[in-house]
């Protein structure tokens, strides 16, 4: 069989009108398929262990994942209202972190609203990762509850 030949100045197979075959060749060789499932969104820390295990479970199962890092970009107030509202600010509170041990929070009662506000002012306070899909929400690990959203999906 005989190699089809192109003119000078045509535009490979494959690529696009205007494109160059290295744009062909990127657009041909993606890296996975798009999600097929919902897309979550996700708080955490991104060298926090359980964060990690989150998201390599929605990446098996090919859902979208949206994650803020918040080293980067700490939670907005609104968006840990939503939680508190879903969840109680004591759920969102990570009891067995060192950062709760390190401030002697485990001798102190407090409020939702403190409990809050301690929250915003420190992120390793958190019980990561956090997790919405939609209306649903999640603190810490909880893969059971994820399986039933994607089965849901």
């Amino acid at each position: 069989m005989v190699p089809a030949t192109r003119r000078f100045g045509e535009v490979p197979w494959g690529a696009p009108p205007g494109g160059s075959p290295d744009n062909a060749r990127a657009a041909n060789l993606s890296g996975m398929p798009a999600p097929l499932g919902p897309t979550v969104q996700m708080f955490g820390l991104a060298d926090s262990r359980p964060t990690q295990a989150a998201l390599r479970f929605f990446k098996e199962r090919r859902a979208g994942v949206t994650f803020v890092d918040l080293k980067r970009k700490p939670i907005a107030p609104g968006e840990l209202r939503r939680f508190v509202e879903r969840l109680g600010a004591a759920a969102l509170l990570d009891t067995e972190g060192r950062r709760y041990k390190e401030l002697g929070l485990g001798y102190m009662r407090l409020g939702d609203d403190e409990i809050v506000e301690r929250l915003l002012a420190n992120n390793g306070l958190l019980r990561l990762p956090l997790v919405r899909l939609g209306n649903s929400f999640t603190a810490g690990p909880a893969e059971q509850t994820w399986k039933a959203w994607l089965a849901g999906a």
